[in-house]
């Protein structure tokens, strides 16, 4: 029978507090099994929402029972379990946890010891805290324990994030009127000058691209505040992770470095989580679900039936809530675009009443159309039948899109999502961005431009981007070397 290891042979604890939403679990869980795969003892802070659903819709367990290094604790996000956490409501989400987190998180490490599991492990030797959550940092520096921000967006919406005080000192942050509803402002000429204070993206951001959070009637918002705050206060952390790799990015991560040279780019993560697994023998993680959704597998075969690069990929993600109008628009534009598509609509991303659904729509659904509550996205955008996704431009669904090399029609929703759209068209150029705008005519015409018209010239450049996130991910690549780097730090923070 083997003795208990001393605590000078216990591997570094490392403990991932991710914001408790669908794209930031999913990079967090990814990157929590990286850290296990290398011999680190992890536990993931998960809300008592977020885990409930994980455990009700996701692979959890099956996922982590091949690593013995493996915890899950959790906390309450002190909203009821009936509240959305999406749309308009989602400031409530970040709201309560600043108001509680900070006190359950020390109540968490001092009643538990730092989570070291009755002496099985170490207390945390390191914490891997998601960017949005810094009011827990009093108490992690208090308690001396080094601390790595992970931010779950690209570059090129932390560096305008970093350079909030910048762009308001320019006069650049376009005010929303007080009262003023979202097409009003959506018109507004100035949207559409250039950002000029934001260092190596002069010519590319305007006014409209820059992350919505800045979309205020004035500086003392409350989720302004936030933003500007959290985001400089990662100068303060042992390091930034970033979920993307050199050869899409460099020039902004350059930007970074600058104030931030500690910076590990490791992305596209489930990529390079998918190459170690395959490394080590193991089945991927993409047969295993980290889903907050009950997953509609009746898509796969639909697409199964459909031929090759002729459907697409409509979805607006996990928080997006459409009014009824907007709906209405993206369904009459899909619908007369005559191109089949698959489209993932969440049980709440409806707002407002009104169930009935002309019949034009119905039928041109049934001939073309696949509607479903969520999907296995990966496994969706990896189908011979995709030939472009429609999205809602999150992160983690623009670094799939191009990981896979699939061109993108982008309708983002808010924060970040502003600015990944327009790389997308402007810098990268594999599709297109109707930010901004909601009306049939539109979408037909941009699914037609993105599926006939300009496919061929989107196809080549996502193609080319995607090996090079594949050279990344390799063995000597950036991304490879980065995480191997990360690895060797966390090693360090235990003697």
């Amino acid at each position: 029978m083997s003795h208990p290891e001393t605590d000078t042979e216990l591997p570094p604890h490392i403990l991932i507090f991710p914001l408790p939403l669908q794209g930031h679990v999913n990079s967090m869980l990814n990157l929590a099994e990286l850290l296990c795969l290398s011999g680190l003892h992890v536990t993931i802070l998960l809300s008592n929402y977020a885990h409930n659903r994980l455990l009700r819709h996701a692979s959890l367990r099956s996922l982590f029972s091949r690593h013995s290094g493996f915890r899950v604790a959790t906390f309450s996000d002190g909203l009821p379990a009936d509240h959305p956490r999406a749309g308009e409501r989602l400031m409530d989400l970040a709201f309560s946890l600043k108001e509680l987190g900070g006190s359950q998180f020390r109540r968490l490490m001092e009643s538990t010891d730092g989570l070291s599991d009755g002496g099985a492990r170490r207390g945390v030797s390191c914490l891997i805290i998601d960017g949005l959550l810094s009011f827990i940092i009093s108490v992690v520096e208090e308690m001396g324990i080094p601390y790595i921000y992970f931010r779950t967006i690209g570059a090129c919406s932390f560096w305008p994030h970093f350079c909030i005080q910048e762009i308001i000192d320019a006069g650049e942050v376009p005010l929303k009127g007080k009262n003023e509803d979202k097409l009003t402002y959506w018109k507004k000429k100035e949207m559409d000058m250039m950002v000029t204070s934001v260092p190596g993206m002069e010519k590319v951001l305007r006014r409209r691209d820059i992350p919505r959070s800045f979309g205020v009637a004035n500086g003392d918002d409350p989720t302004f505040k936030t933003m500007k705050t959290d985001t400089k206060r990662t100068v303060e952390a042992c390091g930034l992770i970033l979920n993307t790799f050199e050869d899409l990015e460099a020039p902004i991560l350059d930007q970074i470095r600058k104030h931030i040279p500690n910076l590990y780019s490791i992305g596209p993560i489930h990529a390079l989580l998918k190459d170690r697994l395959e490394s080590e023998g193991m089945e991927s993680s993409h047969n295993y679900s980290s889903s907050l959704w009950e997953e509609d597998r009746s898509c796969i075969a639909w697409l199964d039936s459909q031929p090759t690069c002729s459907v697409i990929y409509v979805s607006f993600g996990s928080i997006t809530t459409l009014t009824r109008d907007e709906l209405l628009e993206f369904w009459y534009g899909l619908v007369n675009s005559g191109h089949k598509f698959l489209w993932v609509m969440r049980p709440d991303s409806i707002s407002g009443n009104g169930n009935e659904i002309p019949v034009e729509l119905e039928e041109g659904t049934k001939s073309r159309g696949w509607m479903v509550g969520w999907v296995p996205q990966q496994e969706v955008l990896a189908h011979p039948a995709i030939g472009a996704f429609f999205t809602h431009s999150g992160w983690n669904s623009t670094i799939e899109s191009i990981a896979i090399g699939l061109p993108m029609l982008c309708w983002p929703y808010f924060a970040d999502q502003m600015t990944n759209s327009r790389f997308v068209s402007e810098v990268w150029k594999v599709g297109l961005d109707m930010k901004d705008t909601c009306d049939r005519i539109t979408v037909e015409k941009m699914v037609k431009e993105a599926m006939d018209v300009r496919r061929d010239e989107f196809s080549k450049r996502a193609h080319n981007m995607a090996m090079l996130a594949r050279k990344a991910i390799s063995e000597g690549g950036t991304s490879y070397l980065n995480l191997n780097r990360l690895i060797e730090f966390l090693k360090s923070t235990v003697s």
